[in-house]
């Protein structure tokens, strides 16, 4: 067994032969470039108990080399995963079942008749493949670099493979999203988190791929940072993988949620004071709110207006031509991944990102809530969209951690905020100013808020 770290970066035809000659990797290729025509045939039961398991297992021809290879789904997040890999040189086309026994076969499936496994779809491309060299500092690292180029056919389905694989030999794992992002910042690349096995499943049922990541487990004793880390790498996760499924099946919820996830992202940025130091994620909030602008008056109008829906899929696939996109995925991985945050930060915020979450995530809440002065907006609710960005903020803790406050009728609380939000985000009318006057007085008087504002 051995384990694979490596990213996937969806591109364009253009963007893959571009990057054959790209300067960056000219300078740092150390074996030249080979070429591979791959066959890979895919196995499963009717019933897709595999998947089920979240192992992969696939048959291989690669010249006349036949390798039999198990994957485990691993962790993955963010188009950057790890998972276990185990592979079988074979000497002939025919899966060998008695390779999978109990060192590598999930306990899940240990019922299951091998013999009920059968093809299910095929991945066949070509991979032009480099060995780069990265250095960071007197660390050695050594990443593959492959071009695939190909196809995933399912039946009478099919959709076309087109991506930059950097798979990690040798070094930290963090040179993979540096190179990547280097890379992202002269040409579009998606870090996509799906599997070419994932596609093949995905063809077969169009809504099997499975677009929330699970929930992180929080704890209120939890430092602020390890929160940080859990909430951020959660939304940037999950924004990636809507943004495929947007560009695989247009559906305008998921583009809606797409961008809801980047609102809550760009909040979370937004409210960790001095733990989290501006000038440490000036990049990344510029970045968000670019595509927040871009994209937040598009999604809103497409509420009431089917033109709006009908043109959006051609423009996100225009956004995915552009770099910004790709490049912000990467350059926030790595924020999270190195804690680029803790850097640099004054004492007062190493004890911030040291302090227990529950402790201080009711201060933050007590803050903004006090700040936001409810009552001032029933009198004037023709500004309440000012303190869109405040109402965000708190939107944004008391979804993703709201299980660690101890607040009477929390869930109440989230609820009537969003409500009020919505409204400061609507446009004004006699009716709209009413709605947000009761919704103000309404979100004042519940217990949680009167509790946050002693």
């Amino acid at each position: 067994m051995q384990k694979e770290t490596e990213i996937k970066l969806r591109a364009s035809r253009e963007t893959l032969l571009a990057l054959r000659d790209h300067p960056l990797l000219k300078k740092r290729n150390k074996s030249g470039w080979s070429r591979h025509e791959l066959f890979n045939q895919y196995y499963d039961t009717a019933e897709r108990a595999l998947a089920q398991a979240r192992v992969a297992l696939r048959l291989r021809r690669d010249g006349e080399q036949f390798i039999q290879t198990l994957k485990s789904r691993g962790q993955s997040v963010a188009g950057l995963s790890e998972r276990n890999e185990w592979d079988w040189y074979l000497d002939k086309a025919k899966l060998d079942t008695k390779k999978l026994d109990d060192d590598c076969w999930p306990a899940s499936l240990a019922e299951l008749d091998k013999k009920s496994l059968k093809p299910i779809f095929t991945t066949d491309f070509v991979r032009e493949k480099a060995e780069i060299a990265w250095g960071r500092g007197k660390t050695k690292v050594v990443i593959e670099a492959a071009l695939d180029l190909g196809q995933v056919k399912a039946g009478k389905q099919s959709e076309e493979i087109c991506e930059l694989e950097l798979e990690l030999r040798q070094g930290d794992p963090e040179a993979l999203l540096e190179l990547a992002a280097e890379l992202a910042a002269d040409l579009p690349l998606m870090p996509c988190d799906i599997s070419k096995a994932e596609r093949g499943y995905r063809l077969h049922d169009a809504d099997g791929y499975n677009l929330q990541l699970p929930a992180p487990a929080l704890d209120a004793t939890m430092p602020l940072d390890d929160a940080v880390v859990a909430l951020g790498w959660q939304l940037l996760g999950n924004s990636q993988r809507l943004a495929e499924q947007y560009r695989f099946n247009g559906r305008w919820k998921l583009l809606s949620d797409w961008l809801q996830q980047l609102i809550e992202l760009r909040a979370l940025l937004g409210s960790l004071g001095q733990a989290a130091p501006r000038a440490s994620s000036r990049e990344l909030r510029e970045l968000l709110d670019a595509l927040i602008q871009d994209w937040r008056p598009r999604v809103e109008a497409g509420q009431d207006d089917e033109g709006v829906r009908k043109a959006a899929p051609v423009q996100f696939a225009e956004e995915l031509g552009q770099t910004r996109w790709g490049l912000l995925s990467l350059k926030a991985s790595l924020w999270l991944l190195q804690r680029s945050w803790t850097e640099g930060r004054s004492a007062r915020g190493d004890r911030q990102g040291a302090a227990e979450l529950g402790k201080w995530l009711l201060h933050l809440l007590a803050e903004e809530a006090k700040a936001l002065q409810l009552p001032r907006y029933q009198q004037q609710p023709e500004d309440l969209a000012e303190q869109s960005p405040r109402m965000e903020r708190l939107l944004v803790w008391l979804h993703l951690a709201r299980s660690v406050l101890e607040l009477p009728e929390v869930d109440r609380l989230y609820g009537e905020l969003a409500k009020l939000h919505e409204l400061a985000r609507q446009p004004i009318d006699e009716q709209a100013l009413e709605m947000r006057v009761e919704q103000a007085h309404l979100v004042w008087t519940l217990k949680a808020w009167k509790q946050l504002e002693k």
